[in-house]
């Protein structure tokens, strides 16, 4: 969408969207990103239990 940042529920929106379609890695991706906005971690904890796999977001780039 052009001229707005994504939030939460479009990056859950889109990773929803990557697993129906089957390409899961990506799924977690977006799942990883839209965990990162929420604040309440258990919310967050429970977002990615939803898309199972380890965490694929880079280290100290």
């Amino acid at each position: 969408m052009p001229g707005r940042t994504p939030d939460a529920f479009d990056f859950l929106d889109a990773a929803h969207e990557m697993a129906t379609t089957g390409r899961p890695t990506l799924a977690r991706l977006l799942a990883e990103e839209a965990a990162a906005l929420i604040t309440d971690p258990e919310e967050a904890a429970r977002i990615l239990r939803d898309f199972p796999g380890g965490s694929l977001r880079l280290k100290d780039c």
